[in-house]
This record gives C-alpha cells, structure tokens and sequence, in this order.
C-alpha cells in the first residue's frame, strides 16, 4: 500500500502491471470489507497482499543498491519520508479538523491520542493494547485506526535496511554471496515471526492482530521473493507459468471470500492470502492467458497508482460521515463515499504524493527530514491542545458531578423513578451529570484499584472496602463490578465489610465458556471453581452476585447457549446452598448494547433529543441465565431482586435518568447511578442476610 511504484526496485523485471493490479485488488478489498463486512467477510486480507508487495519492492531495491554506510540509509530513508509521510500527514490534519467539527466531545480524546500514535507510526501497539481491554471492546471506531497497518510497514522499513546492511557488511568480510545470505537471513526472520504469529494468534488474538512481530513473516515473504529469479525468467512453460499466477490470484479471492471476523488471524491463515501475492509476484507472468492483461487494463492500472491515498482517505470518511449525516450508512452515502474517495485520492496523489516525491526542491536530505521533523511536531501539537481541551472539560464537569452529588436533588437518578412525575417532572433542559465525556470513565473503584482477573484469569485479587463486621462477597464478572459504588454507600452506612472476586467477561459457573482460546476457558473454569471454595464455609455472611453473559456456552451458539448456561448456574448455585450460603442474585437490568453501543455518544450526539438513545425494555432485552436460574430453584437462602423499573421507567429504558447517564458505555451502569440505587438495593440485601 504504501512501497515505491513498481517500477522502482523491480531490479531487471522493469515496470511490473501485475503489481499495479495486485495493488488495486489489494485496496479494493479493504474497502468494500470495511463498506459491505457483511457481504465480503474475509477483504481484511488486503492488507496482507500489500505488506507482500512492500516487503518485495523494498528488498529488491535493497538489493540492488545495498546500503553500506550511514549515509546510504539516510538517503533510503529520505525516500520512504518523500513517498509516504506528507499525503499521511495530510490526511491526518484533515481527519482532526473534520473529528474536532462532527464527531461528539466523548471521542475527542480517542481521536486524539490515536492522530498523535499515527503521526508516529506506533498506531498498531496502541491498537494492540486496547484489544485486550474489555471495557474498549465498545468504544466507537476513531478514523485514524487504519493507520495500524502503515504503522506495522514504516517498523518494518526502519528495520529492514539495517538488516540487509550488516548481510551485505558480514558477505563482504567472510568473501561469500550477498544475495544467498539475505535468502538465508529472510528466511529465517520469516520462520521466526510465522511461528510466533501461529502461538500468539492462538494466546491472544486480539493483540495478535495488529503488532509488527506477528506480521514481519508477510513482508519477509515478499523478501524472499525478490531473492528469486522471476519464474517468467525461467525456462517454465509460459502458459504453466501463467496458470500458477491465477492461482495465486484465486487463493486471494478465496480468503476475501471465505474468511470472516472468526477466522484466527493473522497465525498460519494469513498464509492463503500471503503465498497468493507471493506466487502471482514470483510468476511474473505477462502470457495472454495470465491475469496480467487484465490487470493492465487502464482502470486497474490507475487504481493499483493511487491504492496509497485511496487507504488513507476511505476510512475517515467511513467513520466521519454518520456523524456528520446523522444517521446510519446507507447504500448513497456508500456510494457517495466511494465517489469522495476516488477523487481526493486523485487529487492527493497528483498535489502531495507526487508534488514531494519528484520536486528537486524536495530532494535533499536536510529538507526532507525537516519536513518529517515538523509535520509530526504539528500533528503531536495539535493532538495535545485537543487532549488539554478535554482535560479542561473533564476538569469542570467534575467539578459540576460534585455539586451535584452533594446538593441533596430528592430528584436525582433513581430517587426520580421512585418519586413519579408526579413530584419529579422531567427537565429537558437539565445539564445531565456526569458530563457524557466524564460518564465514560465513570465507574467502579474496582477498576482503579486492579481487582480484577483478567484473561488468561490465572490472577486472584480480593479487594476489600468497609471494615464492618458483616462479611459480604461480591462475586460475578463487570457486571456485578458495577454495583459496587451502590455497595460501598450500603457498606459504610450498615457496618458491612464488602470483598470483591471479581472477573473480565468469565462468569463463574459449572459449564465451560466458549473464549477465543482453550486456556482461557479452562482458567475460568478453574476461577470459578476458587471462587466457589473461597466464599463457602462460612466466613461470608451473604454472597451477592450478578453477571453478563458476555460469551456462550462453549460447544453452543447464541442462539442454543441460555439452556445449558442456565444449567451451568443452577449447579453452581446449588453448592453454595448447600454450603448453607446466604446468595442475593441482583438481575442484570436491560441495556442498549448492539442497539446503541454506547450511551454517552449517543447522549453527546443527541444533545436536544435524549429520546435518541433510548429503547424499549423488548429492544434492550439480554438474556440473564443467572437470574434465570437463581429463580427456579427453591431455596430458603436463594434471593433475588429485580430494578429494571428504575432503569426503564413507564415502559422507556432511557439513557439519562432523573438527569443522571445510566450507561458508561453500552453495558455497564455508571458508578454515579449506581449510587442513586443504593437505597432500592438495601431492604434486598437486609431480607438476604436475614435467612
């Protein structure tokens, strides 16, 4: 997507059309994937076929003038600053300015920080990171998340040269073929990082995905590659030759087709798409019965020339436009946003690209690097006053959730719900607390204080909070976490010592859960089995638990997984009974979630029409096999409370109630609600600790 034209680099082959059109099948999938997902499920593999061209041309051409001193490095440096840096910087300044003007106040600071990692091509580590967090597993997309993947190719670049440099240094000295070691040197980084993407795909997918280590074997194939003689060059049937590159184009298509957001990627899956690109490059072919005469079709050939710009322009418009537009994208504004596209794409490649890689004025050293130099130093700036404009914001929004927190509203949350509108009437034009931007940060102080056992679940935090005599466990995944600041109010008030086993999205239960990884399952099952032990025998006077159930069943689907997880809790909930255990099990209350995937967005978007982000409880609807189960058992021991009411009053679930956000995101109750509920949860618990 982003290595020199084709023609540079290509070493003896000249200008390369299949690669053109190599690259237009490349940027086409990405696009129509991130349009149409649903309808080209695997067109992620676009970017595997241009880290395949990037690692080939790269190699070729540092191979052809090997780099030997320092300064040879600066100058192929210099090259990849010309060619790369100022339509990305020119896109990214355009993607703040657009963000800043359309996008709600609670992205600004996601966009942020994600222009500031882009403009330093570390993109793909901060992506990395935030996949294994739960919590940002709801965050809206930023319009700068593309920039992963230029991030993964500029690592690489940095890298690359300083490899080929000391093989070349290491051949001179010990008299033997340059060439030959870099084959063995590529090979053996190739072996490497596929072995290491194959056990870190499997471990932790999610990170998996994005870092440069997983992915260096697609460009080392694209190396090894420009190693070889090109198999047109060969004494190869032409027409054999031009078979095996269909070939390669068909395993392509294959993977854009047949591969889905399930397939585990990248690992040795990426292999299908990678060898694809590898084989089409190797054959070379320009025979009639080759893709190549379709390839160099004037159409292709130009999308293939400006596939860089077209990358970098497609996926802000992508995340920008509903915002802008107000509404979900429909089949026009798809169109309409292939159309914009095309064109900046045009414009960018003839007026930036182009302007910078070939004005002599742009040439020297010292200009170029100056140029990078100041372009990062603005975007980082700029990135900063936005950061310092949400810091000032969050600054007085608490200072606001204060106030308010201490006025004594017999109106405020969920004292609204139980008042009536008879003497708590709705204030449309009430200042809504947190602050939608505050109300995504706003929850437990189980968060802060590390109580959680996240993936692999191998680690055992308790917290404890309140020092009474009473002995409370608090047991479930984040969606009990989220009743802790209700606890915490009950705890204090009522001499209650409250101790946390909490955990990220495993449920404790007898059935084994369907994660991204075996050892994620077994270890939940072996938490679960802890938990168990730890909170019988009699030193918890009361057990209160609520979960999410946030993955099936392992061995079922969605749509067959409440039976068998309702079985699961039934079992788990019997030994605690049978233990003499006193259980409360608080009913997870509705949430938007696929509906609305977060509610401080959506209340910041709709700022005049809260309405927006509500549903109804049939729209909200999740299943809760927990309570579920909990109900059908008959025990003097067992308790349950059910206060839905008070999040959807009158038939409305809302977004903001008695003025307070409901949802942290699309899920999770704000600590500040959560507060506004203590009253309703203390007469449960009190008839729970009683039995």
């Amino acid at each position: 997507m982003s290595a020199e034209q084709s023609k540079e680099g290509s070493g003896k082959t000249g200008f390369r059309a299949d690669i053109q059109g190599l690259r237009a099948i490349a940027v086409g999938l990405v696009v129509v994937y991130h349009l149409w997902p649903e309808r080209l499920t695997g067109g992620y593999v676009g970017v595997d076929v241009f880290f395949v061209i990037s690692g080939f041309l790269i190699t070729s051409h540092l191979i052809s003038k090997p780099p030997r001193t320092a300064k040879d490095l600066a100058l192929f440096y210099g090259r990849r600053i010309r060619r790369l840096l100022p339509a990305a910087f020119v896109v990214l300044a355009a993607t703040a300015a657009a963000a800043r003007l359309v996008a709600p106040p609670t992205l600004w600071e996601g966009i942020a920080k994600e222009v500031i990692a882009s403009a330093l091509y570390v993109q793909n580590w901060v992506l990395a990171g935030s996949s294994v967090d739960y919590l940002a597993a709801e965050n809206e997309p930023t319009p700068t998340q593309h920039f992963w993947s230029l991030s993964v190719e500029e690592q690489f670049y940095l890298l690359w040269p300083v490899i080929i440099l000391g093989v070349f240094w290491a051949a001179g000295r010990a008299g033997r073929n340059p060439v030959g070691l870099v084959r063995a040197g590529i090979g053996t980084v190739f072996a490497a990082s596929l072995a290491f993407s194959t056990y870190a795909t499997a471990a932790e997918p999610g990170s998996a995905y994005f870092i440069t280590p997983t992915r260096m074997w697609e460009l080392a194939a694209g190396g090894l590659v420009a190693t070889l003689a090109p198999l047109a060059a060969t004494r190869l049937n032409p027409a054999a030759n031009a078979v095996l590159s269909w070939t390669g184009v068909g395993a392509i298509v294959v993977a854009g087709v047949t591969y889905t957001d399930a397939t585990p990627f990248p690992g040795y899956a990426a292999a299908l798409p990678v060898l694809g690109t590898a084989l089409v490059i190797l054959a070379a072919s320009g025979h009639r019965l080759s893709p190549t005469p379709l390839f160099a079709a004037r159409p292709v050939q130009w999308l293939g020339g400006v596939s860089y710009s077209v990358y970098l322009w497609h996926w802000p418009l992508i995340v920008l436009l509903p915002y802008a537009s107000g509404g979900d994208l429909g089949w026009l504004d798809k169109l309409a946003i292939i159309a914009a596209t095309l064109v900046l794409a045009a414009l960018s490649k003839t007026f930036v690209e182009d302007r910078f890689r070939f004005t002599r004025a742009a040439q020297g050293l010292i200009p170029t690097y100056r140029f990078a130099a100041a372009g990062m130093a603005i975007l980082v700036a700029a990135g900063g006053l936005q950061l310092a404009e949400v810091g000032f914001r969050t600054q007085q929004a608490q200072q606001q959730l204060a106030a308010v927190e201490t006025s004594d509203d017999p109106c405020l949350g969920a004292a609204a719900v139980a008042q009536g509108p008879e003497k708590c009437q709705p204030e449309p034009d009430a200042p809504l607390v947190p602050d939608p931007a505050l109300a995504k940060e706003d929850r437990a102080d189980a968060y802060e204080d590390q109580c959680w056992s996240n993936a692999p679940f191998t680690d055992r935090p308790v917290c404890k909070y309140g020092d009474g005599a009473t002995q409370v466990a608090l047991v479930g995944n984040s969606h009990a976490g989220h009743w802790l600041p209700a606890l915490q109010i009950l705890a204090e008030k009522n001499d209650w010592t409250i101790s946390t086993y909490l955990v990220s999205r495993c449920n404790p239960t007898d059935v084994p859960l369907k994660f991204d990884t075996q050892e994620k399952t077994d270890n939940c099952r072996k938490y679960g089995d802890w938990v168990l032990d730890q909170t019988t025998g009699g030193q918890y006077d009361l057990v209160i638990t609520s979960e999410r159930q946030s993955v099936p069943v392992q061995g079922e689907s969605w749509k067959t997984t409440e039976d068998p997880a309702v079985d699961g809790y039934r079992s788990y909930l019997a030994e605690w009974d049978k233990a003499g255990t006193n259980i409360l099990v608080i009913k997870d209350p509705p949430y938007p979630g696929n509906e609305i995937s977060s509610i401080p967005d959506c209340l910041a978007e709709h700022e005049a029409d809260a309405a927006a982000c509500s549903g109804t409880p049939q729209e909200w609807h999740w299943m809760d096999p927990l309570y579920t189960a909990a109900r059908g058992l008959d025990s003097p021991r067992i308790h349950t409370v059910d206060l839905d009411s008070y999040f959807c009053p009158q038939g409305t679930c809302e977004g903001a109630v008695g003025s307070v956000v409901t949802y942290s995101d699309g899920s999770h109750i704000t600590a500040t609600y959560a507060k506004t509920l203590a009253p309703y949860l203390e007469q449960p618990i009190r008839n729970a600790l009683k039995s």
